[in-house]
């Protein structure tokens, strides 16, 4: 059975630098009837376990350790069993929420996460975080870019472990190289393609933000 992609959104609030803010976080949810892979932990681990329902979940993927991607990954591993894995370059900014829980094992560019007929490939996409990541699966036409890439442009990169011309490096290198019909799942907000967002490039380097 072909995976299916499934989106759960979850609010609570984003900290960083002394600043709080409310946010709506896109969860997504990869696998068949009988297993999967959550993409982000955000907020709520009961809605996130009650999405997944009575299938087996085999890994918590954190695209990078901002608090609202990862604030219910500890609770929602302890229910389930799941592995929780993160880019160890983001292991600072995980720690300022989770300081007595690491993460169960560590993402490596290249690296690939099957389950429920999904093939994840982990591509490292520092900038709006050091150890952010996207996860591409070719089989289903996806990518899903966490906070590295929204419909309309780059992540945020004004704050701490944040780097802008990193962030486009990133999405130059690594992301617009995909095929153009590639769908682009984000960590927040309305998906988008590879393909819309290619030729604004140039336009995202002038702004500079």
């Amino acid at each position: 059975m072909a995976a299916r992609i499934e989106r759960l959104v979850t609010s609570g609030q984003f900290s960083l630098d002394g600043g709080t803010w409310d946010v709506d976080n896109n969860v997504w949810i990869v696998g068949d009837d009988h297993e999967a892979v959550v993409i982000d932990a955000a907020h709520d681990a009961d809605a996130i376990a009650e999405a997944v329902g009575d299938r087996r979940l085999t890994a918590i993927v954190c695209t990078h350790a901002h608090n609202d991607h990862i604030d219910a990954a500890p609770a929602l591993a302890e229910r389930t069993g799941a592995t929780i894995w993160l880019h160890p370059d983001d292991l600072a900014l995980w720690k300022q929420t989770h300081p007595d829980r690491d993460p169960d094992a560590w993402l490596a560019d290249g690296q690939v996460i099957e389950a429920g007929g999904a093939d994840l490939t982990v591509l490292h996409t520092p900038g709006h975080a050091p150890g952010a990541v996207c996860l591409y699966d070719p089989g289903l036409a996806t990518v899903f870019t966490g906070d590295t890439l929204f419909q309309g442009g780059p992540g945020a990169t004004g704050r701490s472990f944040s780097h802008f011309p990193t962030i486009i490096d990133s999405i130059r290198d690594r992301l617009l190289t995909l095929p153009p019909e590639t769908k682009v799942l984000t960590g927040h907000g309305d998906p988008t393609t590879i393909g819309a967002e290619a030729p604004h490039l140039d336009e995202w380097i002038a702004r500079g933000h």
